[in-house]
């Protein structure tokens, strides 16, 4: 079964903006890679930022053995180094799974938001893709509440956990790439520590820091939610910045609720 879940953040990111009003994306630079507006690359700190993770992962342990990552461009993009390394050294096992149960949050607007890139997109650009796994949790499309976002990450990594868990070569470790709102929603649905107040900054989120999670001996025959303890909170150490550009929820995020406000906290987030 699985022991370990580790989760990191991408690392820092190329910006954009979207206008609240009409729903429209913009990106910072002339085109992303992958065309789609909220899915830029690292900068030049993130790409480094990426190489100083991947020293730290490729010596973890207990070592990885799975990889899930959301579709997002620059979670794939901080993987590449640390992805590339242990599938040419043969540790890791399978390929690297692309699930939208773990990707990006944006708050419940009257219009769609962009859908990340498709598998056919991403494997122009990254080795090591699995084909054939198929996420089960897909985001709502007009985004989510903040309760919602909960309820999809406990689905998503419920489906993940319960998948190893049934593999027949009996992994006990697995790396998640994920968005920082993802990834606080994760450490609360794992520990089951979930605060009276959504906005209190409980589980930390930044750029290229990794959690660590570990199943309680007890409860390796229960469920995910709540069976698991941290160990880890968004650990810099091996940064050369150390930690950087943290993040906690400020209400729903709703463009809906708060269309004048809220836009601009969505552009510089995740």
């Amino acid at each position: 079964m699985i022991e370990v879940i580790y989760i990191v953040r991408h690392a820092f990111r190329a910006n954009w903006s979207v206008d609240p009003q009409t729903g429209i994306y913009t990106s910072s630079m002339v085109k992303t890679p992958t065309g789609i507006p909220t899915d830029p690359p690292l900068t030049s700190k993130g790409v480094e930022q990426s190489k100083e993770l991947a020293e730290y992962l490729c010596n973890s342990d207990p070592p990885i053995e799975r990889i899930y990552s959301s579709p997002f461009y620059r979670c794939l993009q901080t993987l590449k180094p640390t992805t590339d390394r242990l599938f040419r050294e043969g540790n890791a096992k399978g390929k690297i799974r692309i699930d939208r149960g773990i990707g990006e949050f944006f708050g419940r607007a009257s219009w769609e938001h962009p859908t990340p890139p498709d598998l056919q997109t991403l494997t122009s650009h990254f080795d090591y893709l699995d084909d054939e796994y198929v996420a089960v949790h897909v985001p709502a499309s007009k985004g989510e509440m903040i309760v919602e976002l909960h309820e999809r990450v406990r689905n998503a990594l419920d489906h993940i956990v319960t998948t190893l868990d049934n593999d027949p070569e009996q992994p006990k470790t697995v790396l998640i790439c994920s968005h920082a709102a993802t990834i606080i929603a994760a450490g609360r649905v794992l520990t089951g520590q979930m605060p009276d107040d959504p906005d209190e900054d409980d589980f930390q989120c930044f750029t290229a820091g990794l959690s660590k999670f570990v199943r309680r001996k007890k409860d390796h025959a229960k469920g995910v939610a709540g069976n698991w303890d941290c160990e880890l909170n968004s650990e810099t150490s091996y940064l050369s910045g150390g930690a950087e550009r943290g993040w906690h929820f400020n209400g729903d995020e709703s463009f809906v609720e708060f269309p004048d406000t809220l836009g601009e906290k969505e552009a510089s987030k995740l």
